[in-house]
């Protein structure tokens, strides 16, 4: 009696689904597979990128437009990739690992080329297996100002800085720059960078005409190092740079000559701050508009040793000319600032606890827009259009 009852109740059940098969086929139409295209890029369109940290081995740039905070597209990052805009923003250059199976064999180093309009892959450029597996900075990949070269930090431990020709698609050489990180390239000739050393002096390298190193020369002490260090991170009107230091210094120098030349140093923490000990923090802790001269730094208070990387409390605003600051707004936990290329410029911002997206307006005055959640996993950093 039980596989009697058993087998009347099979033959329910298949008569049941066929007769819902016969229902739904009635009804449904199969969805289309299709490719849709990316809108034409703005000044508020963002690349962020994503280190993916839980499965490291494929990370992700999300791109994102800053009108209304929602995705438009998606690249991959590989291995640690190190992401970067070209000077004529056609072009997103990604320098990055694989690994023949996955999490192991042949190691494959490149940096790839893909279209930012379309996000095809237009050029796999093989470079040595050195470059940074670092979370992706500012500066740890660079262009020139032409766009002809493409310069990798690497890190073996030992510090030097990989040239591929964009225009060959070849690999150059290797530049060793021991005890200095990061990449400045100057911005009034397409020849030269500069990277910050661990003894607080910046070194200029002069390259020739195929991207060989010609010449070197290191400046006087911009910082101390033991004392107040700098952020890696740096922000540029042309070939005069913005750092940042530890405790809240802006420092400056140009870097357009042979040898770079220090400029002025002032602090965005005034007398009334220091009682709470105000301090910047972050991963990308600082943006500065050139157009309106407004410096954009994420604080915290109760700073301490180790605090570098705390997220924002507050959201503070300076005019670089008065050394003044004109606003503060809360911070929504922001680790990594950028503002939009226009006249009245728009901050965006990444709040890691929830993977989120922060606008905020800058005009008439800075108060915070919009937040969206979930972009990703370990967002980190944000460049531009």
């Amino acid at each position: 009696m039980q596989g009697l009852r058993s087998g009347a109740a099979w033959a329910a059940a298949i008569c049941l689904l066929m007769s819902a098969a016969d229902l739904m086929a009635g009804d449904f139409t199969p969805e289309q597979p299709r490719v849709a295209k990316l809108p034409a890029p703005d000044p508020a369109r963002m690349y962020v990128s994503d280190v993916a940290i839980s499965h490291i081995i494929d990370g992700r740039m999300h791109i994102v437009d800053g009108n209304t905070l929602k995705y438009v597209g998606v690249i991959g990052l590989g291995f640690t990739g190190l992401g970067r805009l070209s000077p004529d923003r056609r072009e997103i250059y990604v320098a990055t690992t694989y690994l023949a199976k996955l999490n192991r064999g042949t190691r494959t180093d490149e940096v790839d080329v893909y279209d930012s309009q379309t996000l095809k892959i237009k050029a796999e450029i093989a470079i040595p297996p050195k470059h940074a597996q670092a979370l992706p900075y500012k500066g740890v990949i660079a262009t020139t100002p032409d766009g002809r070269f493409i310069f990798v930090q690497n890190a073996t431990p030992a510090s030097s800085i990989t040239v591929v020709d964009r225009k060959s698609a070849q690999y150059v050489t290797e530049i060793p720059t021991p005890g200095c990180w990061g990449i400045l390239p100057a911005q009034r000739v397409s020849n030269r960078f500069t990277t910050v050393c661990g003894d607080g002096t910046l070194l200029t390298v002069t390259l020739d005409a195929a991207g060989k190193p010609s010449g070197e020369a290191r400046s006087v002490r911009l910082f101390d190092p033991d004392k107040n260090p700098v952020y890696s991170q740096t922000e540029n009107e042309v070939d005069e740079y913005l750092f940042l230091s530890f405790y809240g210094d802006v420092l400056s120098a140009n870097l357009g000559g042979e040898t770079a030349k220090i400029g002025e140093k002032w602090s965005v923490i005034g007398e009334s701050d220091k009682q709470a000990n105000w301090r910047p923090g972050g991963y990308q802790p600082f943006a500065f508009h050139p157009g309106t001269r407004r410096l954009y730094v994420a604080m915290h208070p109760r700073g301490k040793e180790g605090s570098h990387k705390d997220p924002a409390a507050e959201i503070w605003a300076f005019d670089t000319k008065t050394h003044q600051r004109v606003a503060r707004v809360p911070g929504n936990n922001a680790v990594a600032l950028a503002v939009s290329h226009e006249a009245i410029p728009r901050l965006f911002g990444i709040d890691p606890l929830s993977a989120g997206l922060l606008r905020y307006e800058t005009a008439p005055a800075l108060k915070f827009g919009q937040r969206v959640d979930g972009f990703g996993e370990d967002p980190i950093l944000i460049e531009m259009q």
